[in-house]
């Protein structure tokens, strides 16, 4: 991510909780299937995408990137 100026030190994945989910109005989940709250009238969208961890750094690039793209379109879908 440093290659796009972003810095992520520090930064660890959590668990998506219901009280992070609660005021959303878009729930993007990646592959977490059951253990994901689910919350009735609220709108999911589940991006099965692969764990990067023992990926290669140019497939890890092509997933970011791809991430970046799906995030875009639902952005400008929302907007």
């Amino acid at each position: 991510m440093r290659e796009l100026e972003l810095d992520l030190e520090g930064r660890k994945p959590k668990r998506l909780k219901r009280e992070h989910a609660e005021w959303a109005d878009v729930v993007v989940t990646m592959g977490c299937g059951d253990e994901c709250p689910y919350i009735p009238g609220k709108r999911y969208l589940d991006w099965d995408l692969p764990d990067p961890g023992d990926m290669p750094l140019a497939e890890v690039r092509r997933l970011r990137d791809e991430i970046a793209r799906r995030t875009e379109t639902l952005a400008r879908e929302l907007d």
